[in-house]
């Protein structure tokens, strides 16, 4: 089902993993991050995409972090597909962005809120690309049907789809774990996003809250229902991350949570 270039590990019956940053802060720290997730996904045959946002355009407040710049970021997504020999993801949220980005990276991110939107999900279809659609905190799973025909329709059989929780009340989110299988149905790979599912967004501060110390919980549960994929986002540390630290999975504890879960993979193939 998964047609990525450069993506190794697909002999494995693994799930496969992206992760990362959530925006990308620096070729320093990115380097520091994808080295330790390639050395550990290869150690376990984990198919691995690292996962970084070039620009930030969904932020609660306006002098929230919003990127380093669209070209100094989109190259370092590209140096790291390029030195470590694996696949890049990023999103992109205009139509315009897309053939920029795609010059960059091997897969185009369509964020949540944008998931809709039409002429963005044609535009990023028609570069070629593997799509990876996150599913809306509004929509049921069986309304993402939609959204890959408009791919497809567009000439790009490359999608996947990303669930990363309902929306609960103003302040919370939940996940339906009903809705895994149900997109698998679609015939495309299905993503668990297991740390952006634990936000807790439209808190007083302007700042997106988070229930990390889940993210275990999550993982667990989507590998045991039939997952292709799990997205985590990860940071050497996140109390300083520049966005969404507050759901992010401390870099450090990332092998530990990967062997549980290669362990739960095992247990139902």
């Amino acid at each position: 089902m998964l047609n990525i270039p450069k993506l190794k590990n697909t002999q494995s019956n693994n799930f496969f993993l992206m992760a990362g940053p959530c925006a990308i802060e620096g070729e320093e720290i990115a380097l520091r991050i994808v080295e330790k997730i390639v050395k550990i996904t290869d150690k376990l045959s984990i198919p691995y995409i690292f996962k970084g946002s070039y620009k930030k355009a969904n932020r609660s407040r306006i002098d929230s972090f919003t990127g380093i710049g669209d070209e100094k970021a989109l190259k370092i997504l590209e140096k790291i597909g390029r030195e470590f020999d694996i696949p890049t993801v990023t999103d992109i949220h205009e139509s315009i962005e897309a053939e920029m980005a795609a010059a960059y990276v091997d897969i185009l991110q369509i964020p949540a809120f944008l998931c809709r939107q039409t002429d963005l999900l044609v535009a990023a279809a028609k570069t070629g690309k593997v799509v990876n659609v996150k599913k809306g905190q509004f929509l049921s799973a069986a309304s993402m049907k939609f959204a890959v025909d408009k791919v497809i329709e567009s000439g790009n059989n490359n999608v996947i789809l990303t669930d990363r929780g309902n929306t609960f009340g103003y302040q919370d989110l939940i996940v339906d774990f009903r809705g895994i299988p149900e997109m698998r149905s679609f015939n495309v790979p299905v993503v668990m996003d297991c740390t952006h599912s634990l936000q807790q967004p439209n808190q007083i501060s302007g700042v997106t809250g988070g229930k990390p110390a889940l993210i275990e919980t999550i993982a667990k549960a989507a590998i045991a229902v039939g997952a292709d994929g799990l997205f985590i986002e990860t940071h050497p540390d996140p109390k300083n991350a520049k966005s969404d630290g507050a759901n992010m999975l401390h870099l450090d504890l990332l092998e530990d949570l990967l062997v549980k879960l290669v362990r739960v993979r095992e247990a139902i193939i």
